[in-house]
């Protein structure tokens, strides 16, 4: 019998909380690590703000960050080969310039 024929297949129930479900969106994300995590910052920039905070923040081991950017990768080409290449402009100078800033 093989390794894959002994082990059972788990299935873990996973719950999504209706706030979480909303999710938070994201136009920078700053990462850093060190010797055992990786941090992902998620911060929304707006037009015109002179500041921004960071919207969440998620900590990962060096085996999950690994992990998460292989699926990550593989999501994007699955992406790419169902709706087309994903344009990749340069990155913007931070601060980000959004243009003129509107009046009311």
């Amino acid at each position: 019998m093989s390794d894959q024929e002994g082990k059972k297949e788990q299935k873990i129930n996973i719950e999504v909380d209706e706030n979480t479900a909303q999710g938070v969106y994201s136009n920078l994300a700053i990462i850093n690590h060190s010797l055992s995590e990786f941090i992902l910052d998620f911060i929304t920039i707006m037009p015109g703000a002179p500041k921004a905070k960071v919207r969440s923040r998620i900590i990962l081991t060096p085996e999950h960050a690994k992990r998460f950017q292989k699926a990550l990768s593989e999501n994007i080409q699955r992406f790419e080969n169902a709706h087309g290449e994903i344009d990749s402009k340069e990155q913007p100078p931070i601060p980000i310039n959004f243009g003129p800033t509107g009046e009311a």
